[in-house]
């Protein structure tokens, strides 16, 4: 079969498109026949050496931690898949990805893909829609009334982190640039500040009882955005690069984000998308063959939108 790989750790050059052996199913595993997998910039930052510490992956390494596609063939033990079905999935982070013709993944990670939405295009729902599930609802215990902030709403992240907000019934102010202001108002944004063009604690009017940030910002920057936050409100971050911030004296928490795979809220998302209430924006399809490209465009700092990665044949 046809895959990407890394030797090596280095820059997007080290990618390889190339023949691998198709993999076997173990005991409780399913090799998925791979519709699309997306891109992350984890990919970018395991690939590049910089995630070692956390992301210690055998080499040569397989990316790719989302995958769409069907059910191929069942490892020993395996219940509740058939061979066929269409599925989504977050998979394990040390574990070679998806940017491959067929993958193994742990049965009970996968979930039915959604109907409504192209098979490939799935592919751009798993791990970015739980990080926003999880930073929003399970960190943040967001509820109806309140007012949140989502710093980096214009990213793959954060459309996701902005719907999920307005469906839970949150005033949602998001900051992104003017690129994203019409996208951004258009699944829910109540209020859009552009930080390119102005100052957002400036912008920010009144204070907000939950702050998400999701993008890479200064320590300082970060802590500016803290003093929006009501006494008693929650500070949550995405960025490992930039740990969250807590203000003990005005009992404002700070929470740090590690996306966790999680089939039964990923089966959540999936039937929020096939209801109407979660939108899957893709920007680009691009082919396996080209996916050192999307990495260099990510190095370079000029990626724009969810990028989702077809396999040969989907």
């Amino acid at each position: 079969m046809k895959a990407v790989r890394f030797h090596e750790y280095g820059g997007p050059e080290v990618l390889r498109y190339e023949d691998v052996a198709q993999p076997v199913p173990g005991a409780g595993e399913v090799r998925v026949r791979v519709a699309a997998s997306a891109f992350n910039l984890v990919d970018d930052g395991i690939r590049g050496g910089y995630l070692q510490g956390p992301f210690p992956v055998a080499l040569p390494h397989t990316p790719g931690i989302d995958v769409s596609g069907t059910v191929d063939a069942l490892g020993e033990g395996v219940e509740g898949w058939r061979v066929g079905d269409a599925v989504v999935g977050f998979l394990p982070m040390l574990a070679d990805g998806a940017a491959a013709e067929y993958v193994l993944a742990p049965a009970e990670l996968l979930a039915a893909a959604p109907t409504s939405v192209p098979p490939a295009d799935a592919a751009a729902l798993p791990s970015v829609g739980l990080t926003a599930w999880q930073a929003l609802v399970d960190d943040a215990k967001l509820t109806a009334g309140q007012r949140v902030l989502i710093n980096g709403a214009g990213g793959g992240v954060g459309g996701y982190a902005v719907q999920i907000a307005k469906n839970v019934g949150a005033h949602v102010v998001a900051v992104g640039s003017a690129r994203s202001a019409e996208r951004l108002r258009a699944i829910g944004a109540d209020e859009v500040v552009d930080h390119t063009a102005t100052d957002v604690v400036a912008a920010v009017g009144e204070p907000v009882d939950v702050l998400l940030n999701l993008a890479t910002i200064t320590p300082e920057q970060l802590s500016a955005l803290v003093t929006l936050v009501r006494d008693g409100g929650v500070v949550v971050n995405t960025v490992p690069r930039t740990p969250a911030p807590a203000d003990e004296a005005r009992g404002v928490r700070a929470v740090d984000v590690f996306v966790r795979s999680d089939a039964e809220q990923l089966s959540g998302l999936v039937a929020m998308v096939d209801r109407g209430e979660l939108r899957v924006d893709v920007d680009r399809r691009v082919a396996l063959a080209d996916l050192p490209a999307v990495h260099a465009e990510a190095d370079a700092g000029t990626l724009r939108g969810k990028v989702v990665v077809l396999a040969p044949g989907a």
